[in-house]
């Protein structure tokens, strides 16, 4: 697939998986049944998302995964762009500071694909020190600054535009542009790899010692807001922007079992928007301190990625790994002091 500026690679990593899941099929004895649960990329997607195609285990116990490539996409979060649709379906949140000091998502998809996701927007140079962590991610947004677009050809990822997919994007008419961009995933992807791919380093399990009550959080950010409350019923945390509950376009509460607020280095890039703001750059490769919200607590800890391509520890003062709790992670990136 070529895009408008006749400078995209073809998405190989869409593909690569495709191809990884045809050969699963033809050559397990779960052909058949899996051959009726499979669709093409060019068939609209199911309403209750994609699980992931399965082979036999090396042991033979069971299933296991076809690994493939996770599906990442640049959500908009500025006020006309709420509420978003497809955001509560992500395995993992990523809230990142841009330009104005606003506030705008990454969700990354592995165990389902919603029926659709938005609106999506533009990319930014942080994004691909985040996303090295994967394995040839597929990457969905709507564009990027121009001296930025060589770094995202270069960079071990699978982009993908609305010029190089045209069929998997779609102007919704709720809304004025740039904020009604929305993408269909089944059209990228054929299945979701599952779990499996998501290489994050994140461990899920009990919930570790000690804490202290946290019943809500709010991260600022200089133009920004983003507050994480309790709720005991629901043992999930409630998400509100800007001082307004976060929704999805069908009412959904977004509501993550584990909040992490990560402290990074937050500083100026070599990029700036039509306005000639500066594109603050997040660096997520180092060390520094974290704060885990789960089960009601909140837990001081500290997190640690040696390299772009490795995943993210999080652990305690004596070095016990942090677990989190199952279900949707938020990762809030936020200025360290």
């Amino acid at each position: 697939m070529t895009g408008t500026n006749g400078s995209r690679r073809p998405a190989r990593a869409v593909r690569a998986a495709h191809s990884a899941v045809v050969a699963a099929l033809l050559t397990t004895a779960l052909a058949i049944s899996l051959a009726a649960g499979c669709t093409t990329g060019r068939e609209p997607p199911t309403d209750d998302g994609r699980t992931a195609s399965v082979k036999p285990s090396p042991s033979g116990t069971g299933p296991t995964a076809v690994a493939g490539p996770v599906l990442a996409v640049k959500i908009d979060n500025a006020p006309d762009a709420r509420p978003q649709t497809g955001l509560d379906s992500a395995d993992i949140v990523y809230a990142e500071q841009v330009e104005g000091g606003l506030s705008r998502l990454m969700a990354v998809y592995a165990s389902k694909l919603p029926a659709a996701v938005g609106p999506v927007r533009s990319a930014r140079e942080s994004d691909l020190e985040l996303l090295r962590q994967f394995h040839e991610p597929v990457l969905a947004f709507s564009g990027a600054q121009g001296k930025l677009l060589p770094l995202i050809d270069r960079a071990p990822l699978d982009a993908v535009t609305p010029g190089d997919a045209t069929g998997a994007y779609y102007r919704g008419t709720d809304r004025a542009a740039p904020h009604n961009l929305f993408l269909r995933p089944g059209r990228l992807l054929a299945s979701a790899p599952g779990a499996a791919a998501l290489t994050t380093g994140f461990r899920y399990g009990a919930a570790p010692a000690g804490g202290t009550a946290a019943p809500s959080l709010t991260v600022r950010y200089p133009a920004a807001r983003f507050t994480f409350t309790w709720s005991a019923g629901r043992a999930r945390w409630l998400v509100s922007t800007d001082g307004a509950p976060t929704v999805t376009a069908d009412g959904q509460r977004v509501a993550p079992a584990t909040v992490v607020v990560q402290y990074v280095k937050v500083r100026a890039s070599g990029f700036h928007d039509f306005l000639g703001n500066n594109t603050p750059y997040t660096e997520t490769v180092g060390a520094g301190k974290a704060r885990v919200l789960r089960d009601g607590r909140a837990y001081d800890v500290h997190w640690e990625r040696p390299a772009a391509g490795a995943g993210t520890e999080f652990t305690t003062d004596d070095g016990s790994p942090v677990d989190f709790a199952q279900g949707q992670v938020w990762v809030v990136f936020a200025q360290a002091p």
